[in-house]
């Protein structure tokens, strides 16, 4: 048995049977009675229904915005023969605009449309910026199993060279395939995709800025071919309530998640931001440190003194690649290889649902860095 999981591990193997779970796709998600999985769209906004000021201008905005449904408007015949395709526009708002309270609604309504038996996916569309905090976020602290994909454009709805069908259109197939099935949250761009602890934006323009780090991709959408070719490590708790991550929503409000900062770190970086940040009442703060989590001098007494106010700092590292383990130092948790941005999110739900520094190190060392651990198995 063991050497089976090993062989499943290796492999990265999406078939769940593999696992010997109870829980399949086809078990725990009906089809429409038109035979079609039934997917909804949960539309957050972004530049895929964003306009710009010209056909050829890609990076010039102009404000009239469409809706996620007339982009689904587009796709029409193709997409029906995919999937059976509702639409719930939460916001269509841009990047800039998107708040933690956002995010808390997003959670929300996505539990509530998964929870619907007949429901077997949701495509989330929002703006590519801050997508892979988005995804992060929801992946989490959405509780369904049921798969849930990212997705957006790099140009704008009018554009000569609209990215946003294609991206969709591969979205909802992916999603209606259900083979992200225990994934948690995955990010399609350009014809693959990736999983949301991974993946982040590397180019502010091209069409291919989405990458997953030395990790690479899940896998790719080739016409109706997928292949995955390899799993993040949570699949093997599929079908238990061990999946769960315990920052379910429903148990707080959205005002009562902690304010947490990121603070950057540079040659002869003052310490007054971080003394700042902790005089304002921020709970906790991310350093984005050189090399293995370096920061300065200055940086390391402001750290120090706002230890002692009780602020709680993790140590990430700026290079986008590598990790800062963890050395048990009293007020600083090791970020591992989260990149800042979303080491900041582990550490906001960590700070909401406890006040206790060690229990948020035990989740950084367990949620925030998944394994394949064959020895527990």
């Amino acid at each position: 048995m063991k050497s089976k999981f090993l062989l499943c591990a290796i492999a990265a193997s999406v078939m769940i049977s593999c696992f010997n779970l109870s829980f399949t796709p086809s078990q725990a998600n009906a089809a429409t009675p038109e035979g079609l999985p039934k997917v909804t769209i949960v539309g957050m906004g972004g530049t895929i229904t964003s306009t710009a000021l010209g056909r050829e201008l890609f990076q010039s905005y102009g404000t009239p915005k469409v809706s996620i449904s007339d982009i689904l408007a587009r796709l029409q015949p193709e997409i029906a023969k995919v999937a059976d395709v509702n639409v719930r526009e939460v916001y269509n708002i841009g990047s800039a605009e998107t708040t933690t309270a956002n995010l808390y609604n997003l959670t929300l309504a996505i539990d509530e449309v998964l929870a619907d038996p007949t429901v077997d996916a949701v495509v989330v569309n929002n703006g590519t910026n801050i997508m892979e905090e988005l995804a992060y976020w929801t992946d989490l602290t959405v509780q369904s199993q049921k798969p849930v994909v990212f997705t957006g454009s790099m140009r704008q709805s009018n554009t000569f060279s609209f990215d946003g069908e294609a991206n969709l259109f591969n979205a909802i197939r992916l999603a209606a395939s259900r083979e992200t099935t225990c994934y948690g949250t995955v990010l399609m761009m350009n014809d693959e995709f990736f999983a949301a602890r991974e993946v982040t934006k590397t180019d502010a323009l091209r069409l291919d800025t989405f990458d997953g780090g030395r990790y690479g991709a899940l896998g790719t959408v080739d016409e109706n071919r997928i292949r995955t070719v390899r799993a993040p490590a949570r699949i093997m708790s599929c079908g238990t309530e061990a999946w769960k991550t315990p920052f379910n929503l429903k148990n707080v409000k959205a005002e009562d998640l902690a304010k947490v900062e990121i603070v950057y770190s540079y040659t002869e970086a003052d310490g007054l931001p971080i003394t700042a940040l902790a005089n304002a009442g921020v709970k906790g703060i991310v350093t984005a440190g050189h090399g293995a989590g370096g920061i300065s001098t200055s940086q390391s007494q402001a750290r120090k003194e706002a230890i002692e106010k009780g602020v709680v700092f993790v140590s990430a590292t700026r290079a986008g690649s590598g990790a800062v383990y963890d050395t048990k130092a009293p007020g600083i948790i090791g970020g591992a290889d989260l990149l800042p941005q979303k080491a900041r999110i582990l550490l906001q739900l960590g700070l909401t649902f406890s006040k206790d520094t060690e229990q948020i190190r035990g989740w950084f060392e367990s949620i925030g860095l998944p394994e394949f651990n064959m020895s527990k198995h």
